[in-house]
């Protein structure tokens, strides 16, 4: 029996439960072989004072979906998935709605992983523009 992209998406969401996912209400809502996208309201929960997003919201959702792609990639089972660098260029401020965050594989190691990702707002305009880095360590047995 073969689980639909919706019951993948559900599964995949249950797992943010008591996390920093959660708390900013981070939501995986597409994927493919090769990206992995996930959308962030914008509420004044995630505005810095002036009232537009806050660049470290920006850099949680883009490092929570790079993250989860790594991981989703990887057999959990023998490895677990650490971030090593994130960088983040902002480009436009957002006051409301929602951004998403497309990750997708520059590099796609045994070890290491880099990954591209982009956010936008509802509208498609770019907001920020993400590089993170992940690595694959084996668990102890």
């Amino acid at each position: 029996m073969q689980i639909s992209k919706k019951e993948l998406l559900q599964k995949a969401n249950a797992t943010s439960k008591d996390t920093l996912m959660e708390t900013l209400n981070i939501e995986i809502v597409d994927f493919t072989e090769d990206t992995l996208t996930a959308r962030m309201p914008v509420t004044p929960k995630v505005h810095q004072p002036d009232g537009v997003l806050h660049g470290g919201a920006t850099a949680a959702l883009a490092e929570s979906v790079g993250s989860f792609a790594s991981h989703i990639f990887t057999n959990t089972d023998e490895f677990f998935v650490r971030g090593l660098e994130i960088t983040a260029n902002h480009l436009k401020s957002v006051k409301e709605g929602y951004v998403y965050a497309k990750a997708s594989f520059l590099h796609r190691g045994r070890t290491t992983q880099l990954l591209d990702i982009r956010v936008i707002d509802g509208e498609d305009n770019l907001v920020s523009i993400c590089r993170l880095s992940t690595i694959t360590l084996p668990k102890k047995k």
